[in-house]
């Protein structure tokens, strides 16, 4: 079966036979002058082609006569600004004085927040998964080792991923239902814009299970599968450069690489082996929401994203929850900076627990975060360029 896209990177020219018959090689693309031919490397059996619109979707409109997005689409903030996101990062510390922008409400029930984008100055849009029945640890056994069941510690629970659209104000635009009623995968993790498409994954509840890597159309909101994956994933970046796709596992411990057709349209029931899987060596924060900032000059024109994220240190009464921001090189997910963050919210959740964007405006680093549930608030902050040095600094030893 062939098909010709409008686009197909010749990074993507590979064959390997280090598959087995249960999996689907990533990278049996096999470009040729815009023509791709895509092939099974094990026993009989076909990809499937998935038709654009996705019988999952179910859009609520609130505004009828207003627009999803702007047209055309803008770029990302984060990518289009990347050299002066570095630049700023890299003067931040524990003692940055971050000042309060703006508080935005929104309006309505979120439920769980896990992923924004920004596109233009005025849409934001939320991934957010509905939870309609919890999921349930299966205990311990008589050693105090959780019970594990088809490689998970819980029951999967049942819900909805949502994506939500709203104005710079908080309005509600409108609510996208992105997945099947019944499906164990319904949630919605941390999500990507490249300036084309919003790049989400929706998982099970729950580690070490399945998800599907979708790309989402913001104009309609309509999702395409592109990738089934035999792990829990909780977020995305597309490097828009190398045409390959970056997705955190549960706790964002492992971060797996997928090839990115962008016009492809064919999806593959069967679990699809990504191209490289790298640990993540840094154990200071959990990532829950990633965007692909570029190829920083700071960094060597290393391909880097922004992640924000938490971690729950210690346990019962003493524990704390930790808060953070990190550039990461997305090949080998090793930090190039990262900061901690102990701001909260008005409702007392660290202010990195999922949602986030960032900009520079005015020279000046933004942070936006979303961190509580149900009755959200966006938060943006901005980090202000003469805060004290923790050491050091003006009028600090010369050497």
């Amino acid at each position: 079966m062939s098909l010709t896209l409008s686009q197909c990177p010749e990074s993507f020219k590979y064959a390997s036979s280090d598959y087995s018959d249960d999996d689907v090689n990533p990278f049996s693309l096999v470009c040729s002058s815009l023509t791709v031919t895509m092939f099974w490397l094990g026993v009989g059996f076909a990809l499937a082609s998935l038709p654009i619109v996705s019988s999952a979707l179910n859009i609520t409109v609130l505004q009828p006569n207003v627009s999803f997005v702007p047209t055309p689409l803008p770029a990302p903030f984060a990518a289009r600004n990347a050299d002066a996101i570095a630049s700023a990062f890299s003067n931040l510390g524990r003692t940055t004085v971050w000042n309060l922008i703006r508080a935005i409400p929104l309006q309505g029930d979120l439920w769980e927040p896990e992923g924004m984008v920004r596109i233009g100055a005025d849409r934001i849009v939320i991934s957010a998964g509905e939870y309609t029945s919890a999921t349930v640890t299966y205990g311990k056994d008589t050693n105090g080792t959780s019970v594990i069941i088809n490689g998970t510690d819980r029951s999967a629970g049942s819900g909805f991923a949502h994506l939500v659209v709203f104005d710079g104000n908080g309005t509600r635009i409108a609510d996208a239902t992105i997945s099947e009623a019944g499906s164990e995968e319904y949630h919605n993790g941390g999500i990507d814009y490249d300036g084309e498409y919003i790049w989400a994954t929706i998982a099970q509840y729950r580690p070490n299970t399945t998800a599907t890597l979708v790309r989402v159309d913001p104009s309609t909101l309509e999702p395409t599968p592109l990738y089934r994956i035999a792990d829990h994933q909780g977020g995305v970046v597309h490097d828009t450069e190398t045409e390959k796709l970056y997705t955190l596992n549960w706790g964002s411990r492992n971060s797996s690489v997928f090839p990115s057709c962008p016009d492809g349209g064919f999806y593959s029931a069967t679990f699809t082996r990504p191209a490289e899987v790298r640990r993540n060596p840094s154990y200071f924060v959990d990532y829950q929401d990633c965007k692909f900032l570029g190829h920083p000059k700071l960094y060597d024109r290393r391909s880097t994203m922004i992640c924000s994220g938490v971690a729950t240190i210690g346990s019962g009464n003493s524990s704390y929850n930790l808060g953070g921001i990190a550039l990461v090189d997305t090949e080998t997910m090793v930090p190039v900076a990262e900061v901690p963050i102990t701001l909260s919210s008005e409702l007392g959740q660290r202010i990195t627990q999922n949602p986030m964007d960032v900009d520079v405006v005015d020279g000046r680093l933004r942070l936006y975060w979303l961190p509580d549930q149900h009755n959200s608030t966006l938060y943006i902050y901005e980090a202000q360029p003469d805060s004290p040095f923790e050491y050091g600094g003006e009028g600090g030893a010369v050497w």
